[in-house]
């Protein structure tokens, strides 16, 4: 375990090897699941702000999703997450050419048409963050649609906390990445 300021970090995400392999999984994490994307409070408002740039870039499924159940919904623990498409793939999420499901978010983002990426929890993944009082909690997902991602980290050598450092940064900023770099590549010795 890894504490750096208001956050325990399980050694998993230091330890293990990971870098998606959207080839093989064909972009499943949209897919599978009982909900949608975990969203943060403050994404509820971005989506709404954002939701007419981003529109342009669902399906016609997805938009029609949305119309029906909301820009979100709000499971039955509180949490929030994004609309599925009969509680399948998200509704932001679309097919591209070669069958590889994509974030309608990011593809806006990327147009320039938003300055919203994604939900943070899409950009983190394979990393779960639970939050506590006063802390949260970074832990590592392991899910088999994920073997894929897992074995081509191994061969390019690759950790889960190099794979997602730019989403690390954007949660948690750059001095916080630095510290956790150091303290996985430099430990200090406890005497």
């Amino acid at each position: 375990m890894i504490i750096i300021q208001e956050t325990v970090i399980s050694d998993d995400i230091a330890d293990n090897f990971f870098v998606c392999n959207l080839e093989a999984c064909k972009g499943a994490c949209c897919v599978e699941g009982d909900l949608g994307a975990p969203l943060e409070e403050p994404e509820l408002k971005i989506l709404e702000q954002e939701y007419a740039n981003i529109k342009p870039f669902l399906t016609d499924a997805g938009r029609a999703a949305i119309e029906a159940q909301g820009l979100y919904i709000k499971d039955w623990e509180g949490d929030f997450s994004t609309t599925t498409i009969e509680d399948k793939e998200c509704a932001y999420a679309l097919w591209d050419e070669r069958g590889i499901l994509k974030c309608g978010i990011e593809q806006a983002y990327l147009a320039g048409a938003t300055t919203f990426k994604k939900p943070i929890s899409c950009h983190l993944y394979p990393i779960r963050i639970t939050k506590y009082e006063g802390f949260d909690a970074l832990n590592y997902d392991r899910w088999n649609i994920c073997n894929p991602a897992c074995a081509f980290g191994g061969t390019l050598g690759v950790k889960v906390y190099q794979f997602l450092k730019e989403p690390l940064i954007r949660k948690y900023g750059e001095g916080w990445y630095g510290e956790l770099v150091k303290e996985i590549e430099n430990p200090t010795v406890k005497k």
